[in-house]
């Protein structure tokens, strides 16, 4: 499987693919897809005792200004399977800054023709408060125990912030540079 081949989506933002590396309610493992091979690495074992609130992963062909493909967390009633391709749609971006700069998390759904029991969900304020609460903790405490690592949440954004992190990953990656 070569997952570099694999595109940003069908109709960017409103329609983009993301690549899987963790599925909700793993261990506290930190896992990334080498973008050459398409292996699955362990990045490093997290030293807290936390769970992944929802499906972790990846819109590939994108570069945010970490350096990294743009982070999406894709909410699902099951966990999904790492190296698995979803397609979504966003409803908002979790905007954050840890040790290495911008980490924004673009929040998402798959699309209605794959999972149509989230159509209702158009912005993060459509989901449970706790579920919101529950996703900002795990990424305020998840780097606590990993010495020179901290985490600065700024809050919650709208789908249409989602869309411009992701059309300019999708920019920045043309150029070949991070923002």
């Amino acid at each position: 499987m070569s997952l570099n081949k694999v595109s940003a989506g069908r109709d960017v933002p409103n329609d983009f693919n993301v690549i899987i590396e963790i599925p909700m309610n793993a261990d506290p493992i930190k896992y990334e897809v080498d973008k050459e091979s398409g292996a699955i690495f362990v990045d490093r074992f997290m030293g807290t005792a936390m769970h992944y609130p929802c499906n972790y992963g990846y819109v590939p062909n994108t570069l945010s200004a970490d350096g990294d493909p743009v982070d999406v967390l894709v909410i699902t009633p099951f966990p999904l399977i790492p190296g698995v391709v979803v397609r979504c749609r966003a409803i908002g971006v979790l905007k954050m800054t840890d040790e290495a700069g911008q980490d924004a998390k673009v929040l998402a759904v798959p699309v209605d023709k794959v999972l149509p029991i989230y159509k209702h969900w158009q912005k993060p304020e459509d989901l449970q408060d706790l579920r919101l609460q529950q996703i900002q903790h795990f990424f305020e405490h998840y780097k606590d125990l990993e010495p020179g690592k901290w985490v600065k949440v700024d809050g919650w954004a709208g789908p249409e912030e989602a869309k411009e992190e992701i059309l300019s990953g999708v920019a920045a990656y043309k150029n070949g540079e991070s923002k």
